[in-house]
C-alpha cells in the first residue's frame, strides 16, 4: 500500500514539472539506440524513472530496465515503488548479496535490458562513485550513461545523500551525458582511472 501510494505521488508531481532535456551524450541520436547502464546518483531516484520512460525508453527497444537495489528493508519498499513502474529489480549491494545480483544483472544483461545502478548507493558517502558499475561495464560490454536533473524547488532530506524532493511545478533540467566504455580487458588501473571519471562527470551534472 505505501510503495503504491508513494508511486502516485511520483506520478502526480512529475506530471506538473517543466522539463528541459539537455543530451550531450549522442547515444539517442539515432533510434533505436542500444541497451546501457542508467547511473544516477542515490539522492535523485524520485524521477529517474520519469526521465527513463519519457526519454530513454522513446529510444531504443529494450525489454525494460532492471535496477539493482539494497538488500535491505528499505530496497524491499523502493522495489514495490518500481514494481509500480514495471520495472524489474536485482537485490544486492557491496556488502549483501552483491555478487549474485551482479551474476543476475550480468544474464539480463545478455537479454538486452537497460540496467541501473545508484553508484553512491546504498550507504555513500554521497556523490563518490563506488566501483560496482565499473565490474558491471566490464561484464557486460554496455556503455555507462551518467544521468541526473537539477530542480529549481525542491526539498532536501537529512539523510546521508541529502535525498532530494522535487517539488510541483518545479522547472526540471535532465542530463545526459557521453557514455563511458570498459574494455573487458581493462587493467585495475584503468578501472579505477574510470571510475574517477564516471564520479566526476555526475558530479559535474549535479548542481545542487
Amino acid at each position: 500500500m505505501g510503495a503504491r501510494l508513494v508511486y502516485i505521488l511520483i506520478r502526480s508531481v512529475a506530471a506538473t514539472l517543466r522539463y528541459k532535456w539537455t543530451d550531450r551524450s549522442g547515444f539517442y541520436d539515432h533510434p533505436p539506440a542500444k541497451a546501457a547502464i542508467i547511473t544516477i546518483w542515490h539522492n535523485r531516484l524520485a524521477l529517474v524513472l520519469q526521465a527513463y520512460f519519457s526519454y530513454v525508453k522513446k529510444r531504443n527497444q529494450t525489454p525494460g530496465l532492471v535496477a539493482m537495489i539494497s538488500a535491505s528493508r528499505d530496497g524491499g519498499f523502493l522495489e514495490g515503488v518500481f514494481d509500480c513502474f514495471g520495472v524489474r529489480t536485482a537485490r544486492g549491494s557491496s556488502s549483501r548479496r552483491g555478487s549474485q545480483a551482479l551474476r543476475e544483472l550480468t544474464t539480463l544483461a545478455k537479454q538486452g535490458y537497460d540496467l541501473g545502478i545508484t553508484p553512491d548507493g546504498p550507504r555513500g558517502p554521497c556523490y563518490v562513485a563506488q566501483d560496482g558499475v565499473i565490474f558491471l561495464a566490464q561484464l557486460t560490454g554496455l556503455p555507462i550513461m551518467p544521468l541526473s536533473y537539477q530542480l529549481s524547488w525542491k526539498i532536501r532530506m537529512k539523510s546521508w545523500d541529502r535525498f532530494q524532493i522535487p517539488l510541483p511545478f518545479s522547472r526540471c533540467e535532465i542530463f545526459f551525458e557521453k557514455p563511458i566504455y570498459v574494455p573487458r580487458e581493462a587493467s585495475p588501473e584503468e578501472r579505477e582511472a574510470l571510475r574517477k571519471k564516471l564520479e566526476e562527470v555526475l558530479r559535474s551534472i549535479s548542481p545542487d
